[in-house]
């Protein structure tokens, strides 16, 4: 099997495809620039920091830095969650939300996966835990971020129409169901999307890394069949606890809209 390495004269001709991303940028007034620096700069040092303490948490192989790795992991992507709202929930909402979500949805398909699929010994080995959760939580992550930012922006917008159904006896969630049918519809179309073009228009990323460490191709194709279906049910169950719980922020006990709640 041979395993291809990368130097560093290799990485810094792929980012000119970056600089010139930059460059066009500038070219059309878009004003991206100085993000598409930032955002690159920012992936190359955590993705250089992530391979160092992964490598330390592989030779550990303890359940409690495994989960301490995994709750971080679950941490950041509910600030990166809470970041691409237009509005928010006013208080700890904010972040609270989405980060319960992701982490309830992340957990329970990691640890389904973990313990009747993929079977590592042991089950917690952060070689296979934390790769996989952090699939899992990168798209529940997008997810969750447009289904929340489609559910406030549509409540916002349909406010008049929900407050009569209100005034005509409708409870919130009857009133809501609108507005929340579009937003867990939103949240959806991106995994939904990527299952729809695998294989056709796309080689998914874990099956091409897969192939170029020289996994044969059919193993490849099932251990990605895999990941999709663990994705698509870990958006749907984090989509599906933000949604309802912003329809229950928006809300109260008598059966009131609540915009009040947004900032």
């Amino acid at each position: 099997m041979n395993f291809i390495t990368l130097g560093a004269t290799d990485l810094a001709i792929a980012s000119l495809l970056v600089i010139i991303n930059g460059g066009l940028s500038l070219m059309l007034g878009l004003g991206l620039e100085r993000q598409l620096l930032i955002a690159a700069a920012r992936m190359v040092v955590q993705l250089s920091l992530m391979g160092l303490v992964l490598k330390t948490l592989f030779a550990l192989v303890s359940p409690l830095w495994t989960a301490v790795a995994a709750l971080i992991m679950v941490l950041f992507a509910g600030h990166e969650a809470s970041a691409r709202q237009r509005k928010r929930f006013s208080g700890w909402w904010t972040y609270g939300l989405g980060t319960s979500s992701m982490m309830a949805a992340g957990l329970i398909v990691t640890v389904l996966a973990l313990t009747t699929q993929i079977k590592p010994d042991p089950w917690y080995d952060p070689r296979y835990a934390l790769p996989l959760l952090g699939m899992i939580l990168g798209n529940t992550m997008n997810g969750v971020a447009l289904g929340l930012n489609a559910l406030i922006t549509g409540v916002v917008r349909e406010k008049s129409a929900v407050e009569a159904r209100l005034a005509l006896g409708h409870d919130i969630r009857t009133a809501m169901s609108g507005v929340v049918r579009e937003a867990v519809r939103t949240g959806l179309i991106p995994i939904i999307n990527a299952m729809a073009a695998a294989g056709i228009v796309s080689l998914p990323g874990m099956m091409t890394g897969q192939i170029l460490a020289g996994i044969p191709p059919v193993e490849a194709v099932k251990y990605q069949i895999l990941i999709m279906f663990l994705i698509a049910g870990g958006t749907g169950l984090g989509l599906l606890s933000a949604v309802y719980g912003g329809v229950y922020r928006l809300s109260d006990y008598r059966q009131r809209l609540r915009l009040d709640r947004l900032t």
